[in-house]
């Protein structure tokens, strides 16, 4: 027997040291209901949030069996509310009461309420359904915990129906809140220590990787530590629509507004061209004395909006505002060592990347560090799902944290959506193991359903980076030459897919990083690669020739049956089939004409009956029947199934475009 572990056990009970005493007979009859099934560690004591609003409290440990259904082992929070109308103010009361303890002993992800209130489960839920970071509230009312007898299976029935039901990996807003705040701890504490330094930062990545969730980690940080910082939104047209001198007033603003100051900055039109870096010196080094003379470090984000060649407003794509901005802001930061320092946050690093600006130098060329936003290694990832789906009843197979990695290259919005999907498929009975298979149905689902979510983090390279994306569809439908081609031209053309940790490079070759994204793009390019093999081309004409084939043949067999009915219908093809094929098949069902391995139909036969009834198929493949057969014929002519010869490139491109069209016509009738 494991002694040690014997020894870790928790069982229900009352520590006998607990002090009760400011808790009413009530409460004290329901702590000892909670004794049955917990382990009360601690007395708690009184909470006031006003005068008139008290609150009491005590800490309970979770006995095995809790630790077990919902990875919970740490001490969490008991909280009374004695009214008979719930506010939603009770929920600082859980905050107040965590906060008088140590943050690693409490259980941050969860706590209890029991309230006087009847419908206390009604109006948590209806309070908490909007908020993607609210913590996990199991509600009680005082009454039902007074009748709840010794119903073992009371307490566990209720945390199922909060735990379970909830998809804590559909998150798709920045995290405000260190809550589910996972893997970039050490990044944040990096950008802190480098503005506490008095250095400046730059931290670039693709869409949806945290970016934003690490700037609310940065001030949330800063706040601990008593310092002070300013958010400025560069997306929003309210700033990217300003010229340079007014974006400086805006500055201001946003530094006087979030750390609560009273500077007068004065109006906006004071702000010329001559006074606006004089008026922003001024006004910064005051509001930095009036929060004691601290270092404030201002966030610029999504600052391609006001990026040279990129941003959607004229005077910051194509003239001097990029410029004469921060050559305001630079210098001062120059001059003037422990007065701010600045963040520059994005997907596009052109900002510090061009070395001139029209006939100017760039003033942030050279003196912003380029850092890419990481992905997330094993253990961050398996901190964050093991985390999060013990919570909702999942549990992982250790293999299955490695493959989530190397699938979704660490990129957390991927992987938790990948695991939203685990969820969903998973049905009610929890907990549930997730093993390999059916963590490889999840994937397929997601690349089917979800192609939405590798499509916008790609957008970046589309919009930004032609040549590089277009690299990156060479290297899905294994054109590795024409790829190295580019790669051996300038290293330019790799370093963004590398810091965006969509490839990465071993012994000189270049690889996918992303998996996910791989196949994605393998299937948008299934089609389209280049200096292919006689066998690959023949290869490919009869995968596609057999799949149009098969979409025609259930095209024509509904097409007719719904404009000349069964009979009629089932005359025609026969007619079309001719001797010997209708007499052998006079008996068949209508369905089984369309049936090759039946009634001996073939590719060729399909034209003949999409022109005897154009009117059933032009208003689906196209108002010119010439040119359906003549792409139906190309497809036909190149059938490599029944006539192994050479293929040219030139004979390949036409087949292809032929298929295309066809293709695309079936697609949008059976979508």
């Amino acid at each position: 027997m494991d002694t040690t572990r014997a020894e870790e056990k928790v069982r229900p009970g009352i520590n006998p040291r607990v002090v009760l005493a400011h808790f009413d007979v009530t409460e004290r009859e329901i702590i000892d209901r909670f004794g049955q099934d917990w382990y009360v560690t601690n007395g708690g004591g009184e909470l006031w949030l006003s005068q008139t609003s008290n609150y009491r409290y005590a800490l309970i440990k979770p006995t095995d069996i809790f630790q077990e259904m919902f990875n919970l082992d740490r001490e969490m929070v008991l909280l009374f509310s004695p009214y008979e109308n719930f506010e939603p103010r009770t929920l600082d009361a859980i905050s107040k009461a965590t906060s008088q303890h140590q943050a690693l002993r409490l259980e941050r992800i969860c706590s209890i309420l029991v309230s006087k209130d009847p419908n206390i489960a009604t109006k948590l839920r209806e309070l908490l359904k909007n908020d993607q970071e609210a913590q996990i509230v199991i509600p009680f009312t005082y009454e039902e915990l007074r009748s709840s007898g010794s119903d073992p299976f009371f307490f566990r029935n209720r945390f199922i129906e909060h735990f379970y039901a909830r998809d804590l990996f559909a998150s798709e807003s920045p995290l405000k809140k260190d809550l589910y705040f996972f893997g970039r701890t050490d990044l944040v504490h990096s950008l802190i220590n480098r503005h506490r330094s008095n250095q400046v930062s730059g931290l670039f990545g693709l869409r949806k990787t945290g970016k934003t969730s690490v700037i609310f980690g940065v001030q949330r940080g800063l706040q601990k530590v008593d310092g002070a910082s300013a958010f400025i939104d560069c997306q929003t047209p309210a700033f990217h629509r300003l010229r340079w001198n007014q974006a400086l007033h805006h500055v201001l603003m946003a530094v006087r507004k979030q750390n609560d100051l009273s500077e007068r900055l004065g109006q906006v039109d004071d702000y010329t061209d001559s006074q606006a870096p004089l008026l922003f010196e001024k006004h910064l080094r005051r509001m930095s004395e009036a929060l004691g003379s601290k270092t404030i470090m201002l966030i610029f984000d999504e600052v391609e909006n006001i990026t040279p060649t990129v941003s959607p407003t004229e005077h910051w794509r194509e003239g001097e505002d990029f410029v004469l901005f921060w050559q305001t802001v630079r210098s001062l930061f120059q001059s003037s060592s422990g007065l701010f320092s600045y963040l520059l946050v994005g997907t596009n690093p052109l900002c510090v990347e061009l070395p001139t600006v029209g006939t100017a130098d760039n003033p942030l060329f050279a003196q912003v560090p380029l850092e890419y936003i990481p992905g997330f290694d094993v253990p961050q990832t398996r901190e964050m799902v093991r985390r999060l789906g013990k919570i909702m009843g999942l549990k992982f197979d250790e293999t299955i944290y490695g493959r989530l990695t190397e699938d979704c290259g660490g990129h957390p919005y991927l992987m938790r959506h990948v695991c939203s999907v685990i969820h969903r498929i998973s049905g009610t009975e929890r907990p549930i193991r997730v093993d390999k298979t059916l963590y490889s149905h999840a994937v397929d689902i997601f690349l089917r359903d979800y192609t939405q979510f590798m499509e916008m983090i790609l957008s970046v390279l589309r919009e930004y980076f032609n040549d590089e994306f277009d690299m990156l569809r060479m290297l899905s439908r294994g054109d590795h030459k024409a790829f190295q081609e580019f790669a051996e031209l300038s290293p330019l053309y790799t370093n963004h897919l590398l810091g965006y940790v969509v490839l990465q490079e071993v012994d000189k070759r270049f690889d996918f990083r992303i998996e996910v994204i791989r196949r994605h793009l393998q299937a948008r390019e299934k089609y389209k690669k280049l200096y292919m093999s006689i066998e690959e081309k023949r290869s490919e004409i009869s995968e596609r020739r057999n799949d149009i084939e098969q979409r025609l043949r259930r095209l024509c067999r509904m097409q007719l049956l719904a404009s000349l009915g069964e009979g009629d219908a089932r005359d025609s093809v026969l007619a079309i089939l001719g001797s010997p094929r209708s007499a052998r098949c006079a008996g068949y069902p209508y369905s089984d004409l369309f049936d090759g391995n039946r009634s001996g139909i073939l590719f060729s036969d399909i034209p003949k009956v999409i022109r005897k009834h154009w009117e059933c198929f032009r208003n689906v493949l196209g108002r010119d029947m010439e040119k359906v057969e003549r792409d139906m014929k190309t497809i036909n002519e190149l059938r490599v199934d029944a006539h192994a010869k050479d293929i040219s490139d030139e004979e390949m491109a036409v087949v292809r475009v032929s298929a295309c069209r066809i293709k695309e016509a079936l697609s949008a009738f059976f979508a």
